[in-house]
């Protein structure tokens, strides 16, 4: 690296230090510490100034000047947490000394590595889980995914680009490890960082290395490593992350393959259509308003995150759906037992979290402290849970197991209230360690020399006002007033006068300091070896305390629920092998914010396309996405809100609701619509639950409404998936005299003197009419232009309706019999140029 600035001769040697670190890690922001600040120099004092919107000063010497720029060590938690949300990596290059103890330059080196996929810090970790990633290819894609804050390694083969994008959305890791044949594909590339907001790095996606760091760790390779794309991720993933923590990765205990059909598949248009876990305004502060956040009345992290790995793979099993929904249900019915649970939750500390920090020599002293008092509160939770009898609840209580003796070896280890640093003493109780107590002891013993001191030296010199007091300049010093300074025997030397009083010492008293000074530090280093022990013992405790954290979080999820199901009115869903009955259903999210209309909804086999018609703004797109959400909460094992749901198990969501474009991709917002539709047509089977919303609308009237009446026989013929097609197109309602399973539905609305009254009531049979002026006015559209389109209308109807009349009229007047073949023929030309604009015909 060049340092950038101005002048000749060699860097002074701060800088030169500078640049030695800054070389060998080039790929980040080097915070390096002088004093009580972390400076930057040259171009990277220029972009820590731009990033976090602090001043750029100068670093001047004899020879050099370049920039600088810096942030105060105390306080730098808040400027990391700045840089992080800007995919900026930092390494942090502290002292190693004191400045009084160095011999000549201070040495300083690189202890920490933050990048935002990494981050282990308390204060810079989300509730969420922090995922690094890693992709390579190979017969498709491997992904692996590590969470560092709680030993989370797992991973997945896919075998398309949309796959890996639905779990990319599905885990939104913080940041992307690529491997190179991937990283150098721009697109691909830049398409990760626009789509997911995640950083994008290079990472080392060797075959043979991978495999040497993954049996390193383990002691033998895991099993389900067995795709090169999949062990290449899985290294990489490994690799970078030992890499950035110093090679310490002990709470990484197990890699877990996972295969993703064998949960509900809800693709990247479907969690974003849906608004599962961010809604389409989050840019405008709306993040809120998403079914997890409705959902999320959990008391503890652990349970928020697994409340979002289950929204992230909804259950295919209905045994184990039946089995949550027991638990939920043995909540909601027991208001009492469901609050006392979730009291002591509220209480409960991350334990997850706190068993990694054990292990990687993270936990100071209130860590532990935390752990003993979260522990204490299990014991309460069994009796709670063996109380209710129930099956679900007894066999989630039996996993409540606290490790033994870590509340009594916390308790009996340190003080009620330790302080948060652990190198300066206070935190272990007397009577704990012999050694400790002896070194206390001592030094107590020089300070009530001290003490007495002063009652001994008032009635030896017979000065009254004497005292002995303490500084940080002086030490002990003994302080005499103004008017007995002539009573001050000789051995008393001076050191400090100030306006009415004079402050003295004696060679007894400093040697007296010096005893105090000396006990006190070897009661801290001795504080500080007995802390690590007991951390040392405790962390042989760790896997209990995170297999203890997980049953909890499950606990918790069961009770939140409830919660959220007794609050809501929710019931709990059966299953059928094919019916779906929802009655009263309800829209989880919509109804928390705005006055809601329930409806109903059946399908079956045999009914299983309905064409949805209404107004805009009548709720349709509504009566679509509540009925989704409802399939997506019972497979979760969750109660729904509705007042009775009977419900197929569907193996995926689809859905094609809405207007975008990727311009940064080439695709408009038609070219986006046609290619989700043609996923759904090429992949739904009997077993989807599909959502349409206005297909055709980005072209042609006449070619969207061919192309949504296609798709529609399409999906009815060829895919047997359950359809709710919402439409303007009236002339798709003839659909259900032609189609077997075809069934019209209409969102009621009617044209009153105030204007167009919505009921957002769902009813049998088509609409009437699309009633688009009428939204239109109300939307605020002037009045000229709504008179305009209005007769523009009238004349568009009239003139369709002669045409139509007139083909008729021409067919009826023919005399077929009369007719040449060549004739036939001709005829048939004229009237097809005469239909133009009328329905399409199914073929």
């Amino acid at each position: 690296m060049t340092l950038k600035g101005e002048g000749k001769g060699p860097l002074p040697p701060l800088l030169a230090q500078y640049v030695e670190l800054r070389e060998r890690y080039p790929d980040y922001l080097v915070l390096f510490q002088v004093g009580d600040f972390y400076e930057t120099f040259g171009e990277d004092a220029e972009r820590l100034a731009r990033a976090i919107n602090i001043t750029l000063t100068h670093k001047t010497s004899k020879d050099f000047v370049t920039p600088m720029a810096g942030i105060p060590v105390r306080s730098a938690d808040s400027y990391l947490e700045k840089l992080l949300a800007q995919n900026i990596c930092v390494a942090i290059a502290d002292q190693l000394e004191s400045p009084a103890d160095a011999d000549g330059l201070v040495r300083r080196d690189v202890t920490q590595l933050i990048t935002p996929g990494t981050v282990t810090d308390d204060k810079l970790l989300r509730p969420d889980a922090t995922y690094l990633a890693a992709v390579a290819t190979g017969e498709g894609y491997g992904l692996a995914l590590l969470d560092l804050s709680t030993g989370e390694f797992r991973g997945t083969q896919l075998y398309s680009k949309a796959a890996l994008f639905d779990e990319l959305r599905r885990y939104r890791p913080a940041e992307l490890l690529l491997a190179p044949e991937l990283h150098a594909q721009e697109s691909f590339r830049e398409g990760c960082c626009e789509r997911f907001s995640v950083m994008v790095t290079r990472g080392r996606f060797d075959e043979s290395e991978a495999q040497g760091a993954l049996a390193g760790h383990f002691g033998a390779l895991p099993t389900g490593l067995d795709t090169a794309a999949l062990l290449r991720a899985a290294g990489a993933v490994l690799s970078y992350a030992r890499h950035t923590q110093r090679g310490k990765l002990p709470q990484v205990t197990r890699f877990v393959r996972y295969d993703p059909s064998a949960y509900m598949q809800l693709g990247e248009t479907a969690l974003a259509t849906l608004e599962v876990f961010r809604t389409a305004h989050a840019a405008l502060g709306e993040g809120g308003r998403t079914l997890l956040s409705i959902l999320d009345a959990t008391r503890t992290a652990p349970g928020r995150r697994l409340l979002q790995a289950w929204l992230r793979h909804p259950l295919l099993d209905r045994e184990l759906i039946e089995a949550r929904l027991g638990a939920v249900e043995a909540f909601v019915q027991d208001g009492v037992l469901r609050r006392e649970v979730r009291k002591a939750l509220f209480k409960m500390h991350d334990l997850e979290r706190l068993a990694s920090k054990l292990v990687t020599e993270r936990a100071n002293a209130r860590d532990l402290c935390a752990l003993a008092r979260s522990l204490a509160l299990v014991p309460e939770l069994r009796r709670l849970l063996g109380a209710r009898g129930e099956r679900a609840l007894a066999a989630l209580g039996e996993r409540l197991r606290v490790p033994e003796g870590v509340c009594e070896r916390v308790g009996a280890a340190l003080v009620d209230d330790p302080p948060l640093k652990i190198t300066e003493g206070g935190l272990i109780r007397s009577g704990f360690d012999r050694e400790l107590d002896g070194l206390r002891a001592r030094a107590e013993d020089a300070r009530a020399w001290i003490a007495a001191l002063e009652a001994e030296e008032r009635a030896a010199t017979g000065i009254p006002t004497l005292k002995i007091g303490f500084n940080g300049v002086f030490g002990y010093y003994l302080e005499v007033t103004r008017p007995y300074l002539e009573r001050v025997p000789p051995s008393y030397r001076a050191v400090q006068t100030l306006k009415d009083r004079q402050r003295y010492v004696r060679d007894d008293l400093r040697e007296r300091e010096r005893e105090i000074l000396r006990f006190e530090a070897a009661a801290k280093g001795r504080e500080y070896e007995v802390f690590g022990l007991l951390r040392g013992e405790l962390a042989a405790a760790a896997d209990a305390v995170r297999d203890l954290g997980a049953a909890l979080a499950e606990l918790d999820v069961y009770s939140a629920l409830a919660e959220v199901a007794a609050e809501g009115r929710f019931c709990r869903p059966t299953f059928s092998e094919g019916a779906l009955e929802i009655r009263a259903g309800r829209h989880p999210v919509v109804e928390r914010f705005h006055p809601f209309i329930p409806n109903d909804l059946t399908m079956s086999p045999s009914e299983r396309l309905l064409i949805l018609t209404g107004p805009n703004m009548s709720g349709k797109s509504t009566y679509l996405r509540q009925s989704a959400l409802i399939a997506l909460l019972a497979q979760i094992g969750s109660f729904v809100p509705a007042e009775r749901a009977v419900l197929p198990l569907f193996e995926r969501i689809y859905t094609r609701i809405g207007a975008s474009d990727d311009i940064a991709g080439g695709r408009s917002t038609f070219m986006v619509e046609m290619s989700e539709l043609a996923t759904i047509l090429q992949n739904a089977t009997p077993k989807s639950l599909v959502l349409l919303d206005e297909i055709g609308r980005g072209t042609s009237t006449f070619d969207g409404l061919a192309l949504a009446w296609a798709a529609a026989e399409y999906l009815e013929a060829r895919t047997g998936a359950y359809v709710l097609f919402a439409t303007h197109y009236f002339e798709l309602t003839a659909l259900e005299g032609r189609l077997a399973s075809a069934r019209n539905l209409h969102v009621a609305a009617k044209e009153e003197a105030g204007g167009l009254t919505f009921y957002h009531q769902v009813l049998p049979g088509p609409a009437s009419k699309a009633y688009g002026l009428e939204v239109a006015k109300l939307a605020g559209v002037p009045a000229k232009v709504l008179a305009r389109a209005r007769a523009l209308l009238e004349g568009l109807e009239a003139t369709r309706n002669d045409q139509a009349k007139g083909v008729v009229d021409a067919l009826l007047a023919v005399d077929v019999s009369r007719l040449s073949p060549l004739e036939a023929l001709q005829l048939l030309y004229e009237l097809q140029d005469r239909a133009r604009g009328l329905a399409p015909q199914p073929t």
